[in-house]
């Protein structure tokens, strides 16, 4: 009695139908394959890490930046506040100074109900000066009189022009002193060259 062979010995499946092929175990490829497929992640991950750190630190300079520009412009209030103070007490002293003229005027019904203007006349010229209603306790000493009509309680010039005015007018000042500091007594006698 002959015996068939046994088809499993031969790696050929029962049954009808091709027989597969041996299965194989696949090769791991290029030694570095794995390791090049998982850093481009990793190196994206570098990239964006990076990225977010260089605009922490762009928000911390600028917040610093701020900061510093805060610091300024509270400085700069302080000193126009300041400045606004001691022009204030100089135009009060000048409306002393010239008290024929110095007027405190309340401003016509076309401008904020609190606005006054010092006006006086200097030098043979009409100035004109706002005055803040928080500085008008400075001016006590300076008479005031009821609004006028439209446009009579404006500036009559612009600040250029007055300033260029009363530049003048200190000049003629300073040469006035000058002339009135010349001594009044008798002149030397002169040197003469006679034996």
């Amino acid at each position: 009695m002959s015996t068939a062979p046994d088809p499993a010995s031969d790696g050929t499946a029962p049954g009808p139908g091709p027989a597969s092929p041996p299965s194989t175990p696949r090769s791991p490829g290029p030694p570095g394959g794995r390791l090049r497929r998982m850093l481009p992640g990793r190196a994206r991950h570098r990239r964006r890490t990076a990225a977010l750190r260089h605009l922490e630190h762009d928000l911390a300079s600028c917040r610093q930046e701020l900061q510093q520009w805060r610091e300024h412009a509270d400085s700069y209030a302080r000193e126009l506040g300041r400045a606004g103070h001691e022009r204030a007490h100089l135009l009060a002293w000048l409306a002393a100074l010239h008290p024929a003229s110095a007027v405190l005027v309340r401003a016509d019904a076309t401008q904020p109900e609190d606005t006054h203007w010092l006006r006086l006349v200097a030098g043979g010229y009409l100035l004109t000066w706002r005055v803040a209603p928080a500085e008008l306790a400075l001016f006590a000493h300076v008479p005031s009189r009821t609004p006028a009509p439209y446009g009579a309680t404006r500036p009559s010039e612009d600040g250029a022009a007055r300033d260029a005015r009363i530049r003048r007018h200190t000049r003629l000042l300073a040469l006035e002193e000058v002339l009135h500091s010349v001594p009044t007594g008798p002149r030397p006698a002169r040197w003469t060259t006679d034996p």
